[in-house]
This record gives structure tokens, sequence and C-alpha cells, in this order.
């Protein structure tokens, strides 16, 4: 079970700021997995230039083949589940078999929410990789009723899991934050 800190108010500025206070503390990464974390970041800006809250996710076979990509769409449905990474498991799930999925890495821009977790999981993915972590995300997403999120860690999800899940994040934790700046409601 992950141990999260409760979330402390900060200021956009200050929530890269981890030393202190009790934020997760970033990870590194190799080439590869830089490589697709700043591709999901892309998408995520794309999905913001479209209205959309932003998220993107991308989904790489060991081969580096990308099987799929998504943004988060919520603003241009009407769907609330339109996230990144439920999206993304929508798409790929019925072109690819379990096996396949399942020695694919899911990169997202931001950390699942329980609800994209969920969706994960199901999808048989076994590797996850993401950008800002859910506790500095808060820091932009502030205390609107309508920009909050359940406080549950994809880390809590995926540990329910029968099956080992590797969560690897958070990490570029600037550069996945960009996106982020001016895109939330104060």
């Amino acid at each position: 079970m992950s141990t999260l800190a409760p979330v402390t108010p900060l200021s956009a500025p200050d929530a890269l700021a981890s030393s202190d206070l009790g934020l997760p503390t970033e990870v590194p990464l190799d080439e590869r997995d830089g490589r697709y974390l700043r591709a999901a970041i892309a998408l995520a800006d794309r999905g913001r230039s479209r209205g959309n809250r932003p998220f993107g996710a991308v989904l790489v076979s060991p081969e580096d083949e990308v099987l799929g990509e998504a943004w988060c769409n919520t603003s241009e449905t009407g769907d609330c589940t339109g996230h990144a990474e439920t999206g993304l498991v929508r798409e790929v799930s019925p072109r690819y078999s379990r096996e396949q999925l399942a020695q694919a890495t899911l990169y997202s821009s931001g950390e699942p929410c329980v609800m994209c977790a969920g969706a994960i999981f199901w999808s048989n993915v076994r590797r996850v990789v993401y950008g800002i972590d859910a506790q500095r995300l808060r820091a932009f997403r502030g205390e609107r009723l309508d920009q909050r999120d359940a406080e549950l860690s994809c880390r809590d999800v995926f540990a329910a899991s029968p099956y080992p899940i590797e969560c690897i994040g958070p990490a570029l934790v600037e550069e996945a934050s960009q996106s982020h700046r001016g895109a939330w409601k104060l």
C-alpha cells in the first residue's frame, strides 16, 4: 500500500519542489522511456489546444511500435470518461491480444487516475511510465470540486492486481508540468 502524504496547498511554481514536502521523488528515465513520455506530453498539449484537460498517453510495443495514442477529450466529446489512458485502452484493446498488451508500455503525461488505472489493469498492460504525479498535479487543479480527483494512487490500484504492474514515475516532472500551467480554473 502506498503511503502518500496529505495534499499540502502549494502555489503552482512551488509544486515542483519535493524536498521536505512529502512529494514523490522524481525518477530518472533511460532514452527510450524519455522519448515516449515526451510523446505523451506532446499529446497532452495537443488535447489542451483543442480545449480539453492536458493529458496524453501512448502505448508502445517492446519493438518500439506505437500501438496507439490518445489525449483527454472530455471537453470535445462531453464524455466524462474520455481520459487519455482510458481512451487509449478503448482504442487498442480490440486490436491487440491481451498477451501483446502485457508486453507493451503505457506512457502517460500524468499519473493515471483511479478510473484509468482500472482500465490499464483490465487491458493487461503490465508497465506504466508517467510524468507529473497526482500530488503535484493537485497544486495546479486547486480546490474546485469539478477539478478534484479521487485521492488514491494508481499504485494502490495496481497493487491490488493478481499480477505485477510495473509503475515508474514521477518522471520529467518539469516538462510534464508545463502542460498544466494556466490550464486549470483557479
